[in-house]
């Protein structure tokens, strides 16, 4: 039940979709004070969200820093978190959404051996699942950029943050590895819920964020007053993954 309602009552709180639903009410309601301040709060929220400036300064703040590879120690295990790819035709190739240097830092890391093996942690986190699971697609996908299979480990059952903490837990009890042996790597934004569902369940470990939506501060004029659509998308991450933050809070997740 708490995976299906993280997964749709999340949209009902996203930035466009309350935009969207009181423009909407000043359409349609005869009421002519609300009307008009729905509308106003509506385009202002719309203005709000889209501007490019704001949004990528409260990214900033939530994203984990970029960490320079010259600074990592050497790791037994790079812990890997899926959540990046998509299922459409032909099924002949991985098809990725932003998040691809999730997979290409980690066999980076991997290359200049800073980490001895991978384990990737993922298999679908969608409700109606997948035909084959994330795990097994970031595998194909290292094979081919040169990682021998006996150096990646599998994990792909798991549908969130949570179940991964939870089972590689377990997969690192066996290999007698601890937390300090590994790092973790995902998005920067999806860091912070990251590292506090593993080290709730006794793995305290290093980090290593990667899939950045922010850039450099950028004080142009556009940026102020343009509205940008990616802005709003940069609001629809970050409110899902406050949303999700907080969810698991109250589960005892984190």
């Amino acid at each position: 039940m708490f995976f299906f309602l993280s997964k749709t009552l999340t949209y009902l709180v996203m930035p466009l979709t309350i935009v969207c639903g009181m423009l909407i009410y000043a359409a349609i309601t005869k009421h002519q004070k609300r009307k008009k301040i729905f509308f106003i709060t509506g385009l202002s929220l719309l203005l709000f969200f889209s501007n490019d400036f704001v949004a990528n300064e409260v990214m900033t703040a939530w994203e984990v820093e970029a960490k320079p590879i010259a600074s990592l120690k050497k790791y037994k295990l790079g812990i890997v978190l899926t959540g990046t790819t998509m299922h459409r035709f032909p099924d002949d190739r991985v098809y990725f959404l932003k998040g691809a240097d999730r997979v290409t830092h980690t066999v980076q890391l991997y290359k200049e051996g800073l980490i001895s093996k991978i384990l990737i942690s993922g298999g679908s986190g969608r409700l109606r699942g997948e035909p084959e699971p994330e795990a097994n697609k970031y595998r194909k996908v290292m094979l081919l950029m040169g990682v021998p299979d006996a150096d990646i480990i599998i994990e792909n059952e798991t549908r969130n943050t949570h179940e991964s903490a939870l089972e590689v837990k377990k997969m690192l009890d066996q290999l007698m590895l601890r937390g300090s042996d590994c790092l973790i790597i995902t998005s920067a934004f999806h860091m912070r819920r990251s590292l506090a569902c593993y080290r709730k369940v006794g793995l305290e470990m290093d980090s290593f964020a990667t899939d950045f939506y922010t850039y450099p501060r950028d004080y142009h004029v556009d940026a102020f007053v343009v509205p940008r659509v990616e802005a709003i998308a940069v609001w629809h991450k970050l409110v899902k993954e406050w949303v999700g933050f907080v969810a698991y809070k109250v589960a005892g997740y984190i």
